[in-house]
């Protein structure tokens, strides 16, 4: 990450912390005391750490895809429904085939994930309806296969909510650190984030996504397809996202459960764009994100400040890092 996107998002976060800050102080509460607390709610025990490093292994997957995605300028939205579906194809396997090792699940999963971004890529190419418009729906239908799965064969019987049984335990994740929750899917995550920097800097697929993103009639006459580069890296996301949700399932729920998938996807888009699409960034990009959250109940029980804080945080950093975006554009232009 050059210097110069480094330093509007580490403004950006300061700024955004400034002004929940005010809105703290506003409703009568302390800034330090509710900020010392979402640090001791992150920060305060290796369970607590181990907590906000499993929060960031999908964040971290997700965001590397829309990174990538959004390099060649393409626009998927569609994170949550591939996390659905990643998951659904992990949990499945894994209910049907008890002894399955917990090592072919999260290959399954990047099946399931690169086939459903690969649905809403064919129907952008062949009938042309945009992939903003594509994924998003996509992502509706892909929560509603998992609900209805869980109503139907999959669903533990008797349960009060809509899961599916315990899973066994060979479909665990192993854990990375005895006697934590803290699971092997952080180092799967940390691998694809270097892996993708690579992809992207040092190889002629990067390349091709470099130049589409640039200028698509530069890449047409250079010899890049446009669309076969389009469908590649998509399938490349909706399969990292496939993984994200199959690491969901196995390493923190050991089952299915509704709406698992729910916020990880748009978070995904929030923390490529605070990474600036560059692939290595995500990784503090995705920290930042998942131990701010992971600190957030910590806060809200220490000095009653809602957790939905955390929301205006990660918005208000959003909007003053796409202000600073824009205004280096505009400049660039000019």
């Amino acid at each position: 990450m050059s210097a110069r996107p480094l330093a509007v998002s580490l403004l950006a976060i300061a700024l955004a912390f400034a002004v929940s800050a005010l809105l703290i102080a506003l409703a009568g509460k302390s800034p330090l005391v509710a900020y010392g607390a979402l640090l001791t709610g992150c920060l305060g025990s290796w369970d607590r750490i181990a907590v906000a490093l499993n929060k960031t292994t999908p964040y971290l997957l997700t965001g590397v895809g829309v990174a990538l995605c959004f390099r060649a300028r393409v626009i998927n939205i569609g994170g949550e429904g591939q996390i659905a579906l990643g998951g659904l194809g992990a949990a499945w396997v894994a209910v049907r085939f008890p002894q399955a090792p917990a090592v072919i699940l999260p290959a399954l999963a990047l099946g399931a994930g690169a086939l459903w971004a690969g649905l809403a890529a064919l129907i952008r190419l062949r009938r042309g309806v945009h992939e903003v418009l594509v994924t998003l729906l996509l992502n509706f239908v892909g929560v509603l296969i998992v609900s209805e799965a869980l109503q139907g064969s999959l669903g533990e019987t008797g349960a009060g909510f809509p899961q599916s049984p315990l899973l066994a335990r060979a479909a665990w994740l192993p854990r990375l650190i005895p006697r934590t929750d803290l699971h092997v899917g952080i180092l799967l995550a940390v691998v694809t984030v270097i892996v993708a920097h690579v992809l992207l800097w040092k190889t002629p697929f990067g390349f091709r996504v470099r130049v589409l993103g640039a200028s698509a009639p530069a890449a047409a006459y250079a010899g890049i397809s446009p669309s076969r580069t389009f469908l590649s890296v998509m399938l490349l996301a909706g399969g990292l996202a496939g993984v994200a949700g199959a690491v969901e399932v196995l390493g923190v729920h050991y089952r299915l459960i509704e709406g698992f998938a729910t916020g990880f996807g748009f978070n995904a888009v929030g923390i490529a764009l605070l990474a600036a699409l560059n692939p290595i960034a995500v990784l503090p990009a995705g920290l930042f994100f998942g131990f701010l959250e992971t600190g957030a109940l910590a806060m809200q029980r220490a000095v009653g400040v809602p957790s939905p804080l955390v929301a205006v945080i990660q918005g208000l950093t959003m909007v003053f890092v796409l202000s600073a975006m824009g205004l280096t554009a505009l400049q660039r232009r000019v």
